[in-house]
């Protein structure tokens, strides 16, 4: 993830990890890559609600889905993190605030 972020990604990456679902697999995924069933399971939620949850983390470009071939020939759709850090700060806020293009959430 680069370093220089603009308002609208840093806005994208904060809203992501601001539910404790998503917090979890980001957990989960830096131990290993996991397939959806997989990642359900261990979170105790649907297949459904968990797709909604790693596509938000997606969008931010925490994660990264694709699909595999099992040995018995299923499609399997595996998530893994993109490596990222952010040293969230007064100057990374001033900057990202400055470039800013969604304001209508201001008002």
């Amino acid at each position: 993830m680069k370093n220089n972020l603009t308002g609208d990604e840093l806005l994208k990456i904060l809203e992501a990890l601001s539910n404790p679902y998503r917090l979890h697999i980001i957990a989960m995924l830096r131990q290993e890559k996991k397939y959806v069933s997989q990642l359900a399971r261990e979170l105790g939620i649907s297949r459904p609600l968990l797709y909604l949850h790693l596509q938000r983390l997606e969008d931010a470009n925490l994660v990264n889905g694709y699909h595999e071939i099992s040995d018995n020939g299923k499609a399997m759709k595996y998530y893994e993190i993109n490596p990222f850090s952010i040293e969230l700060n007064e100057d990374l806020i001033a900057k990202a605030a400055s470039s800013l293009t969604v304001r209508n959430q201001l008002q």
